[in-house]
């Protein structure tokens, strides 16, 4: 047991981390692979065996994840809104306690990103096509949809004319970064402070000790494949499906099945591609041609909707969402149903589905920031940035259907609920739309690219048993596969098939995520120590 490790470990003196390390990576390497076996077998397996019982069974599957999803976040809402408030008050409290100090990789550890590429590898990763996909969608859903269950806390838009806005940023905003924070914080600690692998297995050092290398850790690192795989794959669908929607805007494609199908082959393609390039000439590269250009699409929605209505509108919203935060967070006697069950507490699984992908990532390009700036930069900035756009998107669509127009996302939100046009609607109200479509097409694909490689590397590196360097062919693997889920998902039930998988993964992962935060804090006071 090295110097580094002895103050976590609960078992001390059985085995140096050393040789703990060689002997629970149990590697084969046919064929010039570098397996982390069991991990990689067991995953692989029944990853791809769920993929050919989707694909024959595909009404079956419909109907299975159709009862799924509504059963588990309204059985588990309590846990899921809980756990994730819980999450939320830990974040808070380590940007003021002393360990905010402690920096990651060591006092004297640098950046290897500015924090211009730092942060748009950040948000590009945790938030994907979810701004685009439900940017003007959710806060017109809320605002107009009948039925005071549907709206949040029950407030209707006669009460308060932007409460859908409200909703939606508790949705994008403080508590579902948390989530992103404390599991990147705790990869990177133990990963770079503590020379353990970048793996979810390490995060579990102080109290399994050299069990983590054992089928204990298999196990961590198994769930953690199953709930990324699922959550990026959902994303994956919304993306095609708005995608798709938006070739038939521009180009009068019809958006069947098939066209989708072929444009989940064609973007994994393209995120192939990217995967092969690496992370700084690949997945980088992408991540801020993708923030420029939705800056762009950003700041002409501004300009077109209107600079001083936005702001104004801007800080009456955030206003309305730290005051309602207390009550949106509270998972006992709610009466807005619809909301709290079709989409919070879906929301929280999904983000936790999505944090071993989102959060290895983080860790992997946060190097040399403090614990203080790490979860400033991945808890507050991004909530503001969400609430600025969803504000911006969602609101201008608000007030075009309060004066009598936005007859597009009228058609795909209120009268037909068709959501991957919604954005589509919107944009066809605005100035330039022949150009802006194209480009906002350009953008999602782009999204989605970003999310799929980088996804895939994330995955990679957990079934490699926490390499960073593990031979390309097996990051083709994971792509490809990933690929294939989100088509059996779409074909075998549509976006209640993509939600389902995510939330059957999301929620045991939670109480992954919940233990994760207790051994956070026992690294972090032990490397304050150190200081």
């Amino acid at each position: 047991m090295t110097e580094k490790h002895k103050d976590l470990d609960p078992d001390p003196g059985v085995l140096d981390f050393e040789t703990e390390y060689e002997l629970g990576q149990d590697n084969i390497r046919p064929f010039g692979l570098d397996i982390h076996n069991p991990v990689f077998a067991i995953s692989s397996i029944l990853i791809a065996g769920f993929v050919l019982i989707a694909l024959a069974n595909q009404e079956a599957t419909a109907e299975f994840f159709g009862w799924l999803r509504p059963w588990l976040t309204s059985t588990f809402d309590w846990f899921l809104v809980l756990s994730v408030d819980g999450m939320t008050l830990f974040c808070l409290a380590l940007i003021v306690l002393p360990v905010g100090k402690v920096r990651i990789g060591g006092k004297d550890a640098t950046p290897d990103y500015s924090y211009a590429g730092w942060i748009a590898m950040m948000f590009a990763a945790g938030i994907g096509i979810g701004l685009l996909f439900f940017g003007v969608l959710e806060p017109v859903y809320y605002n107009f949809s009948e039925g005071g269950n549907a709206s949040p806390l029950g407030i209707s838009a006669a009460e308060n004319e932007y409460i859908g806005i409200v909703g939606t940023i508790h949705h994008w905003g403080l508590e579902g970064w948390a989530v992103y924070a404390v599991v990147g914080l705790s990869l990177a600690i133990f990963c770079y402070n503590l020379n353990l692998p970048l793996t979810l297995r390490s995060a579990f050092y102080p109290i399994l000790g050299e069990r983590v290398w054992g089928w204990w850790g298999h196990a961590i690192d198994t769930l953690a494949v199953f709930a990324t795989l699922f959550g990026l794959t959902t994303s994956l669908g919304l993306g095609a499906q708005q995608v798709a929607a938006g070739l038939n805007e521009v180009f009068g494609i019809e958006p069947t099945n098939t066209v989708i199908v072929l444009l989940i082959i064609g973007i994994t393609l393209i995120a192939l591609g990217s995967v092969l390039l690496g992370m700084d000439a690949g997945v980088k590269r992408l991540s801020e041609i993708n923030m420029v250009m939705a800056v762009g699409l950003f700041i002409f929605v501004l300009i077109a909707t209107g600079i001083g209505t936005a702001i104004s509108r801007y800080f009456e919203v955030m206003v309305d969402y730290v005051l309602l935060l207390p009550a949106l967070s509270n998972p006992f006697g709610r009466e807005d149903t619809s909301f709290f069950h079709g989409w919070t507490t879906f929301y929280w699984a999904w983000w936790i589905a999505w944090s071993p992908f989102v959060g290895m990532f983080i860790a992997r390009i946060s190097k040399g920031r403090t614990v203080r700036e790490f979860v400033l930069c991945a808890l507050i900035a991004p909530t503001a940035v969400c609430a600025l756009w969803m504000s911006t998107f969602g609101g201008g669509a608000i007030d075009m259907l309060n004066a009598g127009g936005a007859e597009g996302v009228k058609a795909t939100v209120i009268d037909s609920y068709a959501p991957e046009g919604a954005l589509f609607g919107f944009l066809q109200e605005l100035p330039l739309y022949s150009f802006v479509a194209p480009i906002s097409l350009v953008l999602i694909v782009i999204f989605f690219v970003t999310s799929s490689d980088s996804g895939s590397l994330v995955i990679d590196t957990i079934t490699a048993g926490g390499k960073m360097d593990a031979p390309v062919v097996q990051r083709i693997f994971w792509c490809t596969l990933e690929g294939l889920v989100a088509i059996a998902l779409l074909l075998g039930g549509g976006l209640s098939a993509l939600q389902g998988a995510a939330v059957s993964t999301g929620i045991p992962f939670t109480v992954v995520v919940l233990i994760m935060c207790y051994c956070l804090w026992l690294a972090l006071r032990a490397e304050h120590k150190k200081l």
